[in-house]
């Protein structure tokens, strides 16, 4: 199978799909890293979508996702997704973030969207391994996506170099596998 990921190096907040991925904190209120940058750049709409959110069902725990409008951003949704805090992997942080992906594939599926954008999940202030990373979300995407055809396009957008360099080596290594 024709493998449906690119990877690129950017920012998350210019990119025009239906649906980009936030690596939200359970409260949902905006953080920092791409987090912040997400709420920063769609403005006050997704915040008030993230405060009914939390209204209805108390935040977002790790592995799980939500949706909301993308506000100002270039797509239509925003899914908020809670990445673990590696522990060294004492706390089953490579299933929680595995779940990541897995549960924002699954709402961007059951809104219609064709196009969705990730970034690296847990590799900044929350210290999950990079490299681990890069394996969890590609082979994670990747059976997604072979189960599910109606995703035509999932983009991996890598703020820095390191995790560019290790999800391009994990695709790479993965479509040779296939």
């Amino acid at each position: 199978m024709q493998a449906r990921i690119e990877i690129l190096q950017g920012d998350i907040t210019k990119v025009k799909v239906d649906a980009i991925v936030n690596a939200a904190n359970s409260s949902l209120m905006g953080g920092g890293g791409v987090d912040g940058a997400i709420h920063r750049a769609g403005g006050p709409a997704i915040l008030a979508d993230c405060r009914k959110i939390v209204a209805k069902q108390g935040g977002c725990k790790t592995g799980q996702a939500v949706i909301t409008t993308a506000g100002d951003l270039p797509a239509s949704y925003v899914i908020h997704t809670v990445g673990p805090v590696w522990h060294k992997g004492s706390q089953e942080e490579e299933i929680k973030l595995a779940s990541c992906y897995i549960e924002s594939l699954k709402l961007a599926v059951s809104h219609g969207c064709k196009t969705i954008a990730f970034p690296n999940i847990s590799t900044g202030i929350y210290h999950f391994p990079k490299d681990k990373a890069a394996q969890i979300s590609i082979s994670s995407i990747l059976n997604f996506l072979d189960k599910q055809p109606s995703i035509e396009r999932v983009l991996l957008i890598c703020f820095d170099a390191e995790n560019y360099a290790y999800c391009t080596k994990e695709l790479k290594k993965q479509e040779q596998n296939n």
